[in-house]
């Protein structure tokens, strides 16, 4: 037996339902930003496996090129979001989500 494309697929999915369950449960601001990375993750799985198996006789890179473009992406979004984690804490004394209201009016 020979892992397939529906393994990868399977696999995707189930780390993007993962990483949905913590985004939406959680109310620690790192952890739901740790989700939303394992979310990118399973993109990146779910691409990659794409691009190796839709034409098994071409080497098609596509898939791996976005994979490098959503990994910059997170790392921007982590360095920015992890900042501004910090920044609320430091004024706030917490990383709760539920208490972080510094839009409201």
């Amino acid at each position: 037996m020979s892992i397939g494309l529906e393994h990868y697929l399977a696999l995707s999915s189930i780390l993007f339902c993962i990483g949905l369950y913590g985004a939406l449960a959680k109310r620690n601001a790192v952890m739901i930003l740790m989700s939303i990375e394992i979310m990118l993750n399973a993109v990146n799985i779910a691409l990659v496996s794409f691009s190796r198996y839709i034409i098994p006789q071409v080497v098609v890179l596509t898939g791996q090129v976005f994979v490098i473009f959503i990994m910059v992406a997170a790392a921007a979004e982590v360095a920015v979001g992890l900042a501004i984690i910090l920044a609320i804490y430091r004024q706030r004394e917490t990383v709760d989500a539920g208490e972080i209201d510094l839009m409201k009016w």
